[in-house]
């Protein structure tokens, strides 16, 4: 929880800032302010929890503060420290919604207890706002999104047996009544650029018609309507153990042509699809690979046709991905796991080289692979030659590569490359920050509030964010590399001649008796004594 403390008196400010021991109850005090009107311009910055305020204060009363405040927070608990025990006074807070109303000199634990009551009841509301039903109704809202999401994972191949399982029950979705699945995908034909209604550009928008057409046209079937990757349509159809597998081929012919003739009827154009063979729910992902290969066979037939896969069995067997490869090799090169990249891609190849293919048939799967590196390299922004370097050349001819060995050693390299390049530029990116940081201390020193929170201001970072990287590239915290400077450059003004309280101001601490303190803490020797030494040092050195 965060705190901000509204107080005009500078000594009760650092009382109330640094004597009670707020880091060890879960408060941070975020701000300090010495009125209303300094306190109103810090709010939105700091994004306090809980504020900590007097009434008689100058520019801004701390009622009109409060009053100010609730309207723009209305969920901010406010405590009040007043010297008033006036009934109006405290009747007023009240009515204002105040949480707290407490009479100087209250003592240290009554102010902590009170502050620490607020923090909870935040959590409380905190809790009823995201409670069980305001969940279940947030789950509810999405369910249909992470249906589709499900549905569209499972035809990629992306799921293990039990995973299927878990999602199912999960989403609500009783495919435990069904034993029979086939797959079908649509996609509208391809668009004449001189057409007078529609061009290639308007692809997207009439394909998203295409599937709310079908998801209406098919609501009261055994049939699950939702997109794939690619933006077409699939069609995934259900049978019962009583309904044979040649009733759902029959069932499917009569509903995707009907589906056909309203598309025409409606947006004057004509669809195409594809017919996967059925089977069990472990059978849907082949069932969408056969309905996808089926589908280019339009080319052939031309369009406005619905192609069965039982048509194009006697071609060549398409080449299919590996979704759990992909995965599992991306997940090895960015998290720097050079043993498992290499297990990956031997692996990968001895399936390659068990087949007996054609070494067009092996450069289709290197192919392949340099696809998975281009699109790791490119998702993020990188320059492919850049991060290739000498190994960019046979990116662009493979013909280069003339042996098993160069193939396999050339992407274990590539992806080592890769892994290097990212390492790197995660160290830059790091040392730079902590650089600008360190930098922007010394421009602050003496001039402006140095806190973790001014620093992650100034270069629009996360404060705890900032506070994690410094400590892990300077192996010191923030706050105790803040101390350091603020103590030397305090050294430093009072070694040649500042005052006391001009040095404690330069530092940054409102309070000089507690700048005195802390000073003395830290030297060793109290500043007065250091501006002694300094008078009796300096006739010396003249």
């Amino acid at each position: 929880m965060n705190l901000m403390i509204v107080e005009d008196e500078i000594r009760i400010l650092n009382s109330l800032a640094n004597n009670i021991p707020w880091n060890e109850h879960g408060i941070e005090v975020v701000a300090l302010a010495e009125n209303g009107l300094e306190a109103l311009s810090m709010i939105g910055r700091r994004k306090p929890d809980i504020m900590l305020l007097d009434i008689e204060m100058p520019e801004m009363d701390g009622l009109t503060l409060a009053k100010t405040v609730l309207q723009q927070e209305p969920n901010m608990k406010i405590v009040i420290l007043s010297g008033h025990d006036d009934f109006p006074y405290a009747q007023a807070a009240v009515g204002l919604g105040v949480m707290k109303y407490l009479l100087k000199p209250a003592g240290d634990d009554e102010i902590l207890k009170a502050i620490l009551a607020a923090a909870e009841e935040i959590r409380e509301e905190l809790m009823e706002k995201h409670s069980m039903i305001e969940l279940q109704r947030k789950w509810h809202d999405r369910l249909p999104q992470l249906q589709d999401d499900f549905y569209r994972n499972w035809i990629q191949g992306r799921y293990a047996d039990w995973e299927l399982k878990k999602h199912m029950e999960e989403l609500n979705l009783e495919l435990a009544l069904y034993t029979w699945f086939a797959v079908a995908v649509c996609e509208i034909d391809p668009i004449h650029e001189q057409g007078e209604r529609f061009t290639s550009s308007d692809q997207a928008l009439l394909q998203f018609s295409l599937e709310c057409i079908a998801a209406e046209c098919l609501q009261h079937e055994d049939c699950r309507v939702f997109n794939d990757a690619d933006g077409a349509t699939v069609l995934l159809f259900l049978g019962k153990p009583e309904e044979p597998a040649p009733d759902i081929i029959q069932r499917i012919n009569v509903h995707v042509p009907r589906l056909f003739n309203i598309v025409k009827e409606c947006l004057k154009l004509t669809a195409s699809a594809g017919l996967g063979t059925p089977g069990s729910w472990e059978h849907v992902t082949l069932s969408y690979r056969q309905a996808r290969r089926a589908l280019q066979e339009r080319a052939i037939y031309g369009n406005e046709v619905f192609v069965p896969y039982l048509d194009v069995t006697n071609m060549e067997q398409p080449f299919h991905y590996d979704a759990e490869f992909e995965k599992q090799l991306e997940i090895a090169v960015h998290t720097d796991h050079a043993a498992t990249v290499a297990e990956l891609i031997d692996c990968y190849f001895k399936d390659v080289y068990s087949q007996a293919v054609s070494t067009q048939k092996v450069y289709e799967h290197l192919l392949y692979l340099s696809s998975l590196f281009t699109r790791m390299i490119q998702s993020r922004g990188w320059s492919m030659q850049e991060v290739l370097q000498e190994d960019y050349s046979m990116l662009l001819s493979f013909e280069s590569l003339l042996s098993k060995e160069q193939i396999v050693e050339w992407s274990k390299r590539v992806a080592s490359r890769i892994t290097q390049y990212r390492e790197r530029e995660r160290k830059h990116s790091s040392h730079r920050l902590v650089k600008q940081m360190i930098e922007a201390v010394e421009e602050m020193l003496g001039k402006e509030e140095l806190t973790l929170h001014t620093l992650a201001e100034r270069l629009y970072v996360n404060p705890s964010y900032l506070s994690r990287l410094f400590k892990r590239e300077e192996g010191k915290s923030i706050s105790e590399y803040l101390l350091k400077r603020s103590m030397e450059h305090a050294k430093e003004l009072l070694y040649s001649g500042v005052k006391v309280y001009d040095a404690a101001e330069a530092a940054g601490y409102r309070d000089v008796s507690y700048f005195a303190r802390v000073f003395r803490k830290y030297w060793g020797v109290a500043p007065s004594e250091l501006k002694k030494q300094e008078r009796s040092v300096s006739p010396r050195l003249m």
